[in-house]
């Protein structure tokens, strides 16, 4: 709830967000649940600041599949971070070859994403299909 914050302050931060369709059905908690997710993801998403991309199932593979990854990027390039989920805890990567190559993973999952109005409706219609 914290993190949400961010988006509050008076010159929130862009956020773009590129999500695969298998972690927007799974039903932590229930269907009930995954539909308030759902609903607040495309809430969110209303923002201007924020915008939200879909990988479908039917994009196949691409770079970067089954990983989480952040990309912090800012006014000044060389504090840019990339942040990795690991079990062990987050991982942190600075260096400009790295960089390099998670912005261009990055670009390739936003290439086989679907348009932000055509995610909307894919979450929209996954939300209307949990049943209570």
């Amino acid at each position: 709830m914290e993190r949400q914050q961010v988006l509050d302050r008076t010159e929130p931060p862009q956020l773009d967000l590129i999500v695969h369709e298998s972690a927007l059905r799974m039903e932590f908690g229930g269907p009930t649940v995954a539909r308030r997710q759902l609903e607040q993801i495309l809430a969110v998403g209303e923002r201007d600041e924020v915008t939200v991309r879909v990988i479908p199932f039917k994009a196949g593979g691409f770079p970067g599949a089954g990983q989480s990854v952040v990309y912090a990027e800012g006014p000044v390039p060389s504090l840019d971070t990339v942040e990795l989920d690991s079990t062990h805890g987050p991982e942190f990567i600075d260096s400009d070859m790295q960089l390099h190559k998670y912005r261009a993973q990055l670009d390739a999952m936003a290439d086989v994403a679907l348009t932000p109005a055509n995610s909307r409706d894919f979450i929209s219609a996954l939300a209307a299909d949990l049943k209570e």
